[in-house]
């Protein structure tokens, strides 16, 4: 039986960071994210306008708002009448960075519409000294939440690290 984790992970890990001032952790709007225009960069590309895809190969970069995708390749389908990305495939390395967020995994599925991304293959996600690692993680961006599921025995693991003792002020002498 395979365990599955509905963990807003973002938002646990997020625990063990000092909060950001209200403007600075403003979070785009659903339908804004998928609108913004992703930029892609690597060591080569081919294209297929028959197939309404493109292959990028080698330190491939992509960047979305402030979502940051690295892979070694990265296979992007779109469509001719919008012009839109409708879906990235990325393999070998994958990287994934969002503020002092980071996931990784050997492969990654990022749906553009969706705004979601599925992370394969040994994936894991960290901020600051916390950690969640399973077989696979989706992460939902318009949410702000992931489903983490565990690989082989269904486990998955998470390490989140105390903040430590809460401050106290001391007491004026007199």
């Amino acid at each position: 039986m395979r365990m599955r984790a509905a963990v807003p992970v973002f938002l646990i890990l997020a625990a063990a960071a000092v909060a950001a001032p209200a403007q600075e952790r403003r979070v785009p709007r659903g339908e804004e994210l998928g609108n913004r225009p992703i930029d892609i960069s690597a060591d080569r590309l081919s294209a297929d306008s028959v197939k309404n895809s493109v292959n990028f190969e080698g330190n491939v970069v992509a960047k979305q708002g402030d979502v940051t995708l690295h892979a070694d390749h990265l296979f992007a389908e779109y469509t001719r009448s919008a012009g839109v990305i409708e879906k990235i495939v990325a393999e070998g390395n994958v990287r994934v960075t969002q503020a002092d967020r980071e996931a990784r995994a050997e492969r990654g599925v990022f749906y553009n519409l969706e705004q979601r991304i599925v992370l394969s293959g040994g994936a894991g996600l960290t901020q600051g000294g916390n950690t969640v690692k399973g077989e696979t993680v989706t992460i939902y961006l318009r949410e702000n939440r992931s489903v983490v599921t565990g690989g082989e025995g269904g486990r998955v693991r998470a390490v989140i690290q105390p903040k430590g003792p809460p401050e106290t002020k001391e007491k004026p002498g007199p």
